[in-house]
């Protein structure tokens, strides 16, 4: 016959309950401010204004290479119609890179150009890919690809250079167009990311990643329990 003590807890037990309830965490008190952890102006970052500066910064980029297109094809125009004022100092000024050959040059209006074929074309496939750049590469992004596919660019120009010095082959002015053109095109995949990241520095804004990465929650749930599986085979048993 059991006793009728042992109906009633013991004062351990009871007090062993009271301890146990004490230690549960609240769950009100951890949870996360949803207000100042988005309304904090350090969480926040206004990607329109960045969008906005590296687009200017690319049109700048842009007309500064359709600028010197223009001027390798207007000096000799320039020349032509007698404006010397004008064809001479951009003739002076693209010999300080370029050897400006006749018989390497492309001739408009019975003068060469302001470069060589080779030269033109590394300026024009520069040019060129820089006008699409926006649409085969993020404006936002300011990392360079691998270096292994501009020495692959490279190295088309680089025979076609080799084989006319060792006179095994003569290079024309379409393979000289052709192989600057590629080395150019590819170029501005490594000189558009910094150019972008130092114009966002001088214009004072260091650039930033596009997405702001999301705080982290801190722990609500009591230390060892379990939450048990969110099941999508069956929706009434979903948590």
């Amino acid at each position: 016959m059991p006793s009728a003590i042992s109906k009633f807890p013991s004062p351990k037990t009871k007090n062993q309950k009271l301890k146990t309830k004490n230690q549960r965490p609240k769950a009100k008190d951890q949870r996360p401010n949803f207000q100042t952890m988005y309304a904090s102006p350090n969480n926040y970052i206004p990607q329109s204004t960045s969008v906005r500066r590296q687009t200017a910064i690319w049109l700048t980029i842009a007309a500064g290479c359709l600028l010197i297109i223009a001027a390798i094809v207007g000096a000799p125009l320039a020349l032509n119609f007698g404006h010397l004022f004008w064809a001479l100092p951009i003739y002076r000024a693209f010999s300080l890179v370029c050897h400006q050959i006749p018989e390497r040059s492309f001739f408009i209006a019975g003068h060469p150009f302001a470069v060589c074929a080779r030269c033109f074309g590394l300026y024009a496939g520069f040019t060129l890919a820089t006008i699409f750049y926006p649409l085969l590469r993020s404006l936002k992004r300011i990392d360079a690809p691998p270096r292994k596919w501009l020495f692959i660019a490279a190295a088309p120009l680089a025979i076609d250079y080799a084989l006319g010095v060792f006179g095994i082959w003569n290079n024309t002015h379409t393979s000289r167009f052709i192989t600057g053109a590629l080395l150019g095109a590819v170029a501005v995949f490594y000189v558009m990311p910094g150019l972008l990241d130092l114009g966002l520095r001088l214009t004072g804004r260091k650039p930033q990643a596009a997405t702001a990465p999301m705080p982290a929650f801190p722990e609500v749930l009591p230390a060892g329990s379990r939450v048990a599986a969110s099941d999508y085979s069956a929706p009434h048993r979903r948590i």
